[in-house]
């Protein structure tokens, strides 16, 4: 087992790498605040920890947009780099260091990565099918081609099943490719390409996953992926964008997998850091290379904050990748639920976001944002971005509790004791700081990000009951010495609460901490000075925060439908040139010229069925268990819906199922049979009229 927080050896926390294709939302930015709570949360009870990130330059779409711009690869990436260094910090996302996976440093890290592996015999070479464009001439990795997904039926991407099962896809896997570049289908041609033996690591994967801390969707979500037979990991790419696989001569035209040098850049930032700082400020090789006991084998405390989407990447591949070169494994990772804007997802094509930009242009403090999105829902879930539902967690938490305690207490403090009374805090108001204390060390070493954002909340809540119980303005003729007891109990809170709300509120805690008349800076205190006394004199308080009144909250509302309007009719004139009206705005893919006989449209048994029961798949962030009536019987069916439907109001609808389909398993869970859905939001296909079930469609 892992000690607790803090620990003597040095941390590092860090997030999934932002991709260097296009501008950040506020969806994006749930990971970085995140783990920029988590990191100041480590330093105030005195973790010597590191937070560090950086941005993907490489892989198949960088190539593609970068093409279709008519600038190299590196030109256009480096843009999108430099607007995202320039973005956080405005969130009051502060990296230690923030680099990116096209530099000196993890251009060098990523070989040695490689060349161990190679060393080690964990690399093997395999002929393998790769999908071709015969019109471009040209070999189709990764996003380049789109197609059926093998395990589940549904569309996907050439290195992953991004609308259904969440696999990551190794090329030649995808059924029924088709090329992005020309639209036309791919056609499979052999080639030689190098693996990580992803087997060699099969029973050390196990255990890994045993001592494995973090959420529990990262920890029971890959245990199907190692259960089984573990594929091994296609390392190269036919593309001229990447890192060079550091092989021999004829293998120069080879490029690595994205996926290979992205989290390599995880160890690459660290050690940039320890270049920077020194390693007597902060010892990279103490992070990465350290050497664990015989219940944590090469144990670090490294803390990985991701998105639910690459789960996959970061505790089957990541792992075995810094086994595989004898670096340390992971501590925790943790993996967060999706971002919906208003309830529905976002939509970038449909310019259906708040984009980061568009919050900061709205003169709303950063602060609110990282309050907002980080206690909104437990870290798993998905969690909902409105600009309604802003400003009423604003104002009812930040301005009505926590604000309102703040000020109150420091005002009347200031106009009847200048600054603090002169004397001890009361053993209750200590009993509860020290509990607040406690429960902020709980949700560090339970990877709760929430509960840092709701523990100084909650104790501005206690004081404002506190404040309220004592009523001091009543005290100050009547009984002078209690009066002053109270409002000394409520400067000590309001110093409590500035310590404690750092994490998520960095902002707003500083302005806290200087109306209190503190040296230094509150970044800087650790969690004890939460019960040190506060200064006797202090000026007179400001407001820390102001409510969202409804018209301001409605002019954003109406900069959001505008912008979606404009985005919408856009498309719509642009198809309009070139379209009839019938597919104006949509996004259609080709007809398939491959036709089939009547006799094999026969062979399918569709059926009208009936939704009885839906059940959500533990571990699974799309998939549910639907029980269907198709009329001779009632089946199971495993369906990709879970984020696009309101799963409460299912059942008793009406659909259209493929009955006589191969049975599968998706998540230890059986699945006979398919649903019928149209589009990316899953429209269910259903009947005009009454159809019973089991009705045949014909």
């Amino acid at each position: 087992m892992h000690e607790e927080f803090p620990t003597e050896t040095p941390a590092v926390v860090t997030c999934g790498l932002p991709y260097a294709n296009g501008d950040l939302h506020v969806g994006h930015l749930r990971t970085y605040v995140s783990g920029d709570a988590l990191s100041r949360a480590l330093e105030s009870v005195g973790q010597d920890v590191a937070f560090v990130c950086g941005s993907d330059m490489h892989g198949t779409p960088i190539a593609v947009n970068a093409a279709k711009e008519g600038v190299s690869p590196e030109e256009f990436a480096l843009e999108y780099h430099e607007q995202y260094e320039a973005t956080f910090p405005k969130f009051n996302v502060e990296f230690d260091n923030y680099g990116h996976t096209h530099d000196e440093t993890n251009t060098e890290t990523t070989r040695e990565f490689v060349r161990s592996w190679i060393d080690d015999d964990h690399v093997v070479e395999k002929e393998i099918e790769v999908a071709w464009d015969s019109e471009a001439d040209q070999p189709l990795p990764d996003r380049f081609v789109e197609g059926t997904c093998p395990y589940c039926g549904e569309h996907a991407r050439g290195d992953e099943c991004d609308e259904g099962c969440q696999r990551h896809l190794e090329p030649g896997e995808i059924e029924d490719p088709v090329s992005t570049i020309t639209g036309n289908p791919a056609e499979y041609r052999t080639r030689p390409h190098k693996f990580l033996r992803l087997s060699d690591f099969q029973e050390y994967l196990k255990g890994f996953l045993d001592r494995l801390e973090g959420t529990e969707n990262a920890q029971n979500q890959p245990r199907e992926w190692i259960e089984g037979e573990l594929q091994d990991l296609c390392i190269t790419r036919d593309m001229e964008w990447g890192i060079d696989y550091p092989g021999e001569d004829g293998e120069e035209e080879l490029v690595l997998y994205v996926w290979v040098d992205a989290p390599i850049e995880y160890v690459s930032s660290t050690k940039q850091y320890t270049e920077r700082v020194g390693a007597d400020e902060y010892d990279w090789e103490a992070v990465w290379k350290n050497h664990g006991t015989d219940d944590v084998p090469d144990g670090g405390e490294i803390v990985h904050i991701i998105g639910h989407d690459i789960i996959q990447h970061h505790t089957v591949f990541w792992p075995a990748m810094l086994r595989g070169a004898g670096y340390n494994e992971p501590r925790a990772v943790m993996a967060c639920g999706f971002v919906n804007l208003d309830g529905k997802g976002f939509s970038t094509s449909r310019n259906r976001a708040v984009w980061a930009d568009d919050y900061i242009e709205s003169g709303l403090h950063p602060d609110l944002y990282r309050y907002h999105i980080i206690t909104g829902s437990e870290f798993v879930a998905d969690v909902d971005f409105s600009w309604d539902g802003l400003a009423e967690r604003v104002n009812s938490e930040l301005v009505g509790t926590l604000g309102n305690f703040a000020y109150r207490s420091l005002l009347f403090a200031e106009r009847n004791y200048d600054g603090t009374p002169d004397t001890e805090v009361s053993g209750e108001v200590e009993d509860r700081i020290e509990e607040a204390m406690a429960d902020f060390r709980a949700a560090i070493n339970d990877y709760r990000v929430r509960g840092l954002g709701r523990v100084p909340v909650e104790l501005a809540k206690f004081g404002n009951e506190y404040i309220q119980q004592h009523e001091p303005w009543k005290l100050t003729d009547d009984d002078p010495e209690q009066a002053a007891q109270v409002i000394r109990d409520c400067v000590q809170l309001s110093k409590a609460i500035a310590v404690l709300m750092e994490p998520v509120l960095p902002g707003k805690a500083e302005a806290l901490w200087g109306q209190l008349g503190e040296s230094g800076s509150v970044h800087d205190a650790e969690l004890g000075e939460a019960l040190a006394a506060p200064p006797a004199e202090f000026g007179e308080p400001e407001e820390l925060f102001e409510g969202l009144e409804d018209d301001r909250v409605e002019e954003l509302n109406e900069q959001l439908r505008e912008s979606i309007e404009a985005a919408e009719d856009g498309s719509e004139t642009e198809s309009d040139e070139s379209e009839d009206d019938d597919t104006a705005g949509m996004e259609l893919e080709p007809v398939n010229e491959e036709r089939i006989s009547f006799e094999g449209f026969k062979d399918l048994d569709i059926r009208v069925a009936e939704i009885l029961d839906v059940e959500p798949i533990e571990g699974a962030d799309d998939l549910v268990k639907l029980e269907v009536d198709i009329g001779v019987e009632t089946r199971q069916i495993v369906a990709g819906i879970k984020q696009l439907h309101d799963l409460d109001e299912l059942p008793g609808t009406k659909i259209v199922v493929l009955a006589n389909l191969e049975k599968a398993e998706l998540f230890g869970v059986e699945s006979n049979g398919m649903l019928l859905a149209a589009g990316e939001e899953a429209d269910l296909l259903t009947t005009l009229e009454d159809a019973e079930p089991g009705t045949k469609v014909q």
